[in-house]
């Protein structure tokens, strides 16, 4: 085995237990806030799709993130990195927390379909959502582009993706701050909401200092 096999397979292994504490983290959260305690979302309810949803959303933002830690040498790029990798896995923890408390797959059900009909463009009501990307996602083609570049061009192109990406995940918790019904679930949407409009604030500044100019909205 390689020194870079032997790297890359001693960050998967911390990544699983980092995963599995998060996971225990954000049931205790949810305890501590009363979840649980009296009737549980059901599996087709905004909460419990919203958790399962923009948890999904965020893994993929915090991979791109990651791989901006390992290729990126811009120290602005790489501390935005570090925070939106930081952020979204510990809120990613806490969903899924929530849906095993709530006795909820952490995957399945159809995508989107829990959004308000008049929230978003995407919303799933309506439309057969089977195997479509969440609003702002990258594809498969869109992140192995990605993984080749170096230098300037990989900073700017992680720029406009991680933009396109946030734009998605706001509106998708716009969405559930306004239609969730467990309180701590409105909060945490309200929070990704705000801190993601700051963030693509700023990194539309950052993407203009580079040359670069943003995907359409999604």
């Amino acid at each position: 085995m390689t020194d870079g096999e032997g790297g890359r397979g001693l960050r998967t292994a911390l990544l699983a237990i980092m995963s599995v504490a998060l996971l225990l983290l954000g049931g205790g959260i949810a305890v501590a806030l009363g979840i649980g305690r009296t009737e549980v979302p059901a599996a087709d309810s905004v909460d419990a799709g919203f958790a399962r949803d923009m948890a999904a959303h965020h893994l993929q933002g915090v991979e791109m993130a990651d791989l901006a830690l390992e290729r990126s040498t811009d120290p602005a790029v790489r501390g935005l990195a570090f925070d939106i990798s930081s952020t979204q896995t510990n809120q990613t923890g806490r969903m899924q927390g929530w849906l095993v408390l709530w006795g909820v797959p952490l995957t399945g059900g159809e995508v989107m379909a829990w959004m308000s009909e008049s929230g978003d463009a995407h919303s799933g009501h309506g439309m057969d959502m089977s195997g479509a990307l969440m609003p702002g996602m990258a594809t498969d083609e869109e992140l192995a582009e990605l993984g080749t570049l170096t230098g300037t061009d990989f900073d700017v192109e992680f720029l406009r993706l991680m933009i396109r990406h946030h734009q998605g995940g706001k509106g998708m918790a716009d969405d559930a701050a306004e239609h969730a019904d467990v309180a701590a679930v409105r909060s945490l949407a309200g929070s990704i909401s705000r801190s993601q409009g700051v963030e693509t604030a700023v990194m539309a500044t950052m993407l203009t200092e580079r040359g670069g100019t943003p995907l359409p909205a999604p």
